[in-house]
């Protein structure tokens, strides 16, 4: 048995679902790499010794590549001064000051842990400042794992889903039933900065929704909170709404804001300070230094390099140089969603047959792709990189035409 083969066995004894879990590998293509040793850059190198270029970016977290010596050396000095204590230090007040001046919206911040924390925080803060319960999400959009907002209803009980009504992305006729079915007892609007959901194409937020958004919440009290935690900064040095003009009340943010390392915040404008204040919110390691000095370096990089301008042409490169070889081999590849966050999807492919045989076809080739959420582009990608992928990719086109292919059944320990 290779190395990875024996952690995955010893990992079915002592975990759920032998990980549990976005990084369980038991829905992905069988035989992918799920333990690493190293990483740098955008390589990743597994358990077994193969490299591989990592379009995921732990799932969006390493917008400057593994392992940046500037950002991490920021972490160990503040960790060898202090990290955790009974009080806080005052690089707090440093990063606060810093986000809250590069995001127009923000007068204030919490920083938190997981993007989670920071998403029901966000749920909190707008039903303490407007007294009310309801909550509309778009159908299928994430915006965490608790209880109130998870895609799931495994584990959790109906109370606790209680408040949300569901409206369709884009669709301000179905935002409207929304908030008319809400009443008056409309808390939130909450919106993904684009439509970023699993297994679907993506596509960019409606104008004439995200201004129908601001005005119902203006005219009914409640408050928009724009979840950035996905898209934060890959789209624009603000939040990400700032593309179509419109300000949220709240805005949410984690994965990239420290370059990897664990903090997350909401943001929030004035008129949600006093309910901010109110709302009893807090956790062991919420006032941790190092990731917040890790964050103000980040956040420097962000305002003062052309990182942006860099991922938008390296993302608009891989999605031109995959169309060719797509087409070249008779392959329909949709591409969607901003090309900083490209999703890969197959015509006439409903149960992913296509997408995972090719995804590990990639993979056997030294590229990590992901058949069914959507990618990420990073700083630290090159074009060198991008030639490589497109290499592997003609190859896995080629593989994948010639292909019968059997039905995939990997999507079943979703069920």
């Amino acid at each position: 048995m290779s190395r990875s083969e024996i952690l995955k066995s010893r990992a079915q004894k002592v975990f759920p679902n032998g990980i549990y879990g976005h990084l369980s590998t038991n829905i992905m293509p069988e035989n992918y790499p799920q333990y690493f040793t190293s990483a740098r850059g955008v390589r990743m190198t597994d358990v077994d010794g193969k490299e591989y270029i990592d379009y995921m970016c732990a799932f969006g977290l390493n917008l400057f590549g593994y392992g940046d010596e500037e950002i991490n050396e920021a972490y160990i000095q503040q960790m060898r001064k202090t990290d955790t204590l009974t009080g806080v230090s005052e690089v707090i007040v440093d990063l606060a000051e810093k986000f809250t001046g590069i995001v127009t919206h923000a007068d204030w911040a919490i920083f938190v842990k997981n993007g989670t924390d920071a998403t029901t925080l966000g749920a909190m803060i707008a039903r303490a400042h407007t007294g009310k319960e309801k909550i509309i999400i778009a159908d299928g959009a994430y915006h965490g794992a608790a209880a109130w907002c998870n895609p799931s209803p495994t584990g959790s009980t109906a109370g606790e889903r209680a408040g949300r009504i569901s409206c369709v992305y884009n669709d301000v006729d179905s935002l409207e039933r929304a908030v008319a079915e809400a009443g008056d007892d409309l808390a939130a609007i909450f919106a993904t900065p684009f439509k970023h959901d699993v297994f679907i194409d993506q596509y960019e937020p409606n104008l004439a929704y995200a201004r129908r958004a601001r005005e119902l919440c203006d005219k009914t009290g409640a408050l928009l909170v724009v979840d950035d935690v996905r898209a934060g900064f890959k789209l624009a040095r603000d939040c990400s709404w700032a593309v179509v003009g419109v300000e949220p009340d709240l805005s949410s943010w984690g994965k990239c804001i420290a370059n990897g390392h664990p903090i997350s915040a909401l943001l929030g404008s004035e008129k949600a300070r006093k309910a901010a204040a109110q709302v009893r919110a807090t956790g062991s390691y919420w006032f941790q230094s190092a990731p917040m000095a890790a964050s103000i370096v980040t956040l420097d990089r962000i305002m003062n390099t052309p990182y942006l301008e860099n991922i938008q042409s390296l993302g608009a490169s891989l999605r031109g140089g995959m169309a060719k070889v797509a087409e070249k081999n008779g392959v329909g590849l949709r591409q969607t969603g901003p090309v900083t966050m490209p999703m890969f999807l197959f015509d006439e492919d409903p149960d992913l047959r296509k997408g995972y045989f090719w995804c590990g076809e990639m993979a056997a080739r030294g590229i990590y792709m992901h058949p069914f959420h959507n990618m990420f582009i990073s700083n630290a990608l090159t074009e060198e990189d991008i030639t490589l992928t497109l290499a592997a990719a003609d190859e896995a086109f080629k593989a994948l035409a010639s292909s019968n292919l059997a039905p995939n059944t990997r999507l079943s320990a979703m069920a």
